[in-house]
């Protein structure tokens, strides 16, 4: 299959073929993930597995947030993982990592404004989504490691709003 990305616009121009059609491509491509098994390396020794291995988080298993998390009182400032979901098709869209995550969205996030536009083109043509947070606490605390495990799912997952794989999915939405 030749993907043929939507290059990035300066206004919502997407058809509902051609964002379904983006929706779709991106599902079959994470739900081959889901499906796929990786390979297990044998070893001589029992070791440890690394809790902290791509292949072993799930974010469509993890227990799932309002987008508005932040604006909620609550003592939950770790260092975490998080995946923005939308659980009507469902589709990974933004993979990130941060040490604070009562505070991380407050301000400033370039997924804040895809999302926007995600939900305009949406509403635009009557299209169901239902987009929320999910966590992953077991997280490194050390912000290389952190970031090195999120490049990893990032690229793994190959979430769309993340800019690794624009060249991949385009940028429709901003």
């Amino acid at each position: 299959m030749t993907l043929t990305p939507a290059r990035r616009a300066k206004a919502l121009v997407m058809s509902a073929d051609a964002l379904l059609k983006w929706k779709s491509q991106i599902l079959d491509y994470q739900q081959r993930v889901r499906e796929s098994q990786p390979a297990k390396q044998v070893t001589l020794f029992d070791i440890a597995p690394n809790h902290c291995n791509p292949d072993a988080i799930d974010p469509f298993t993890l227990p799932l947030q309002s987008m508005a998390f932040y604006r909620m009182p609550t003592d939950a400032g770790s260092a975490a993982i998080y995946f923005v979901i939308d659980n009507a098709m469902p589709l990974l869209l933004y993979v990130g990592e941060t040490r604070r995550s009562g505070k991380r969205w407050k301000g400033e996030h370039g997924c804040k404004q895809y999302l926007d536009s995600y939900h305009s083109l949406h509403h635009h043509y009557g299209l169901q989504r239902e987009v929320s947070i999910a966590f992953w606490w077991d997280t490194p605390t050390d912000r290389r490691s952190r970031q090195e495990l999120e490049l990893n799912l990032i690229l793994k997952w190959r979430s769309p709003f993340n800019k690794e794989n624009w060249e991949r999915w385009g940028q429709p939405f901003g």
